[in-house]
């Protein structure tokens, strides 16, 4: 077993390190910036508050949220079942949740690092981080 990679990432509670899973998924985002393999669907499931990938009707992705007030939700934690990454999913679900947030009239508060360093290098996406309550200070590093 390899050592998990450790990035530097603040959070309100002070510093923390990213779990293996969360810097397979930051690689794939900084690495892999291309559409996915796979042609998935991405459902909001208001009552359970996640974004799910779905192929096949099979869940291989989500990212749940909390909702903020009426204008703002609070991202939480990107994950997407290990066949499946490094494929482009994590990056392709993360830019449709973010188009459906601004589609939608609504700001983002990021508690996940993954989302963190996406829009980090998708600049087009900060104007819809709440500037009074932004969340994860860095995504990476």
């Amino acid at each position: 077993m390899t050592e998990p990679t450790h990035y530097a990432s603040e959070y309100p509670e002070g510093k923390n390190t990213l779990s293996e899973d969360q810097a397979v998924l930051i690689d794939e985002v900084i690495d892999d910036p291309h559409a996915p393999a796979f042609d998935f669907t991405v459902v909001n499931d208001e009552r359970a508050s996640i974004y799910e990938a779905i192929l096949g009707g099979r869940e291989i992705a989500g990212l749940p949220y909390t909702v903020a007030g009426r204008d703002r939700l609070v991202l939480l934690a990107t994950s997407v079942f290990p066949e499946y990454r490094k494929q482009g999913i994590a990056t392709e679900l993360i830019r449709r949740v973010l188009d459906d947030v601004r589609a939608r009239g609504k700001t983002v508060t990021i508690m996940c690092p993954v989302v963190r360093t996406f829009i980090e290098h998708n600049p087009e996406y900060t104007d819809l981080i709440d500037p009074e309550h932004p969340g994860v200070a860095k995504g990476h590093r």
